[in-house]
């Protein structure tokens, strides 16, 4: 098993006999490039050759940078803990994406013996609640672990100052609310990229948080969380100019209000998701397109059902020139002649557009016709 490799490595005595002529001809820093592409498993196993390439094998800049997401099934508790002794201070970023084996115990081993870890995903470890003690981390995921609560939460705050990404997707626990995220914004002020999509507890008091706290904030996934409103968005949009990218897809509450204030004081703004935001019409448009970022920045906005969008915005958006993709799904007053007009001034854009079947009125003996007007435009 994974775990038998790594629990069976440790410097070992070789011969000289033992080494090949692979050795003696490539230098040091050349060999431990080429073991730096290897996975875990087989540097363990490269590590039980010879004696040049056990030490190879075991030098601390190979365990820098660790990815078990292929070998989910097999990880358990004591792989991490073995990985934690193997690696200790050298291990900077550790993946355990989708690991279901791993769990509280296994972490506060792992959190004791690498004290230097800056990214850590648990994405997908639902076994994992309140854990803390990695004082150097910088980007957490922890999404999907839905047993995490405020109290972890806030243990992260007094534990990891200096966090500068955190994504909680899909943590639906209905103690992960305002005063936890609250706590985050107010004792992380280098956050950079806030993932809270589903969280749908939430209200605009993390909006005001953040932008009262995090004045470097370039992400934001709040997708789903339709207690948001403009209200919040002013205050975020005032605040945090550095925002690059942000999904507010199913914000159903915000309407133009939160287009105007992004446009004037967001103007580094590359993606924006406005899906299902039903509210938004043309003239939120017209302001996010006449804004500064609209020239040189914006590269994706995605519209798809959002029915109060006609060819109008597409006129609006005609003069930005850094745009790459546009979604239009179920947008169902934009026409092939809005897309073909935008497509003159914007020739390299992807266009992606649904039209929904349509039924024309009854012909004289009384029956109808259906016609599709179905189409993706790539």
């Amino acid at each position: 098993s994974l775990n038998d490799v790594i629990s069976s490595v440790s410097f070992q005595m070789f011969t000289n006999s033992d080494e090949a002529v692979i050795n003696k001809k490539l230098p040091k820093e050349l060999l431990l490039r080429i073991f730096s592409f290897l996975d875990v498993v087989t540097l363990c196993r490269c590590a039980q050759v010879s004696r040049s390439w056990n030490v190879l094998a075991l030098d601390g800049s190979n365990w820098q940078r660790i990815d078990l997401f292929d070998f989910q099934r097999d990880i358990e508790g004591r792989v991490v803990e073995n990985i934690s002794k193997r690696c200790g201070g050298f291990l900077r970023k550790l993946s355990l994406r989708g690991c279901l084996g791993v769990g509280d115990s296994a972490l506060r081993t792992f959190s004791q013996n690498c004290r230097n870890i800056e990214l850590l995903s648990l994405n997908g470890c639902t076994k994992i609640t309140d854990s803390e003690g990695c004082p150097l981390l910088e980007q957490l995921n922890i999404s999907w672990c839905d047993q995490v609560t405020k109290d972890g939460i806030q243990a992260l705050v007094r534990s990891c100052p200096g966090l500068k990404g955190l994504f909680l997707k899909g943590c639906t626990q209905q103690q992960i609310t305002d005063e936890g995220l609250i706590t985050i914004c107010r004792g992380c002020h280098r956050l950079q990229s806030l993932c809270v999509s589903g969280c749908a507890n939430i209200t605009d008091a993390i909006l005001h948080a953040l932008g009262q706290n995090c004045p470097r904030l370039r992400i934001l996934e709040v997708a789903r969380c339709s207690q948001l409103t403009d209200v919040g968005f002013t205050t975020l949009a005032r605040n945090c100019h550095e925002l690059e990218k942000m999904d507010l897809e199913e914000c159903v509450q915000i309407t133009d209000g939160t287009l105007i204030q992004l446009s004037i004081h967001c103007p580094r703004l590359q993606v924006l998701s406005l899906s299902h935001c039903e509210l938004i019409t043309d003239d939120g448009i017209r302001h996010l397109g006449s804004g500064p970022c609209a020239h040189d920045r914006l590269e994706v906005i995605e519209l798809d059902n959002c029915p109060l969008i006609t060819d109008a915005s597409l006129e609006h958006l005609k003069s930005c020139h850094s745009l790459d993709r546009i979604e239009l799904y179920d947008c169902q007053q934009i026409t092939r002649a809005g897309i073909k007009r935008l497509r003159t001034h914007l020739p390299n854009i992807k266009v992606h557009a649904y039209f929904a079947p349509v039924t024309p009125p009854p012909s004289v003996g009384g029956s109808r016709q259906r016609f599709c007007r179905c189409c993706v435009l790539l």
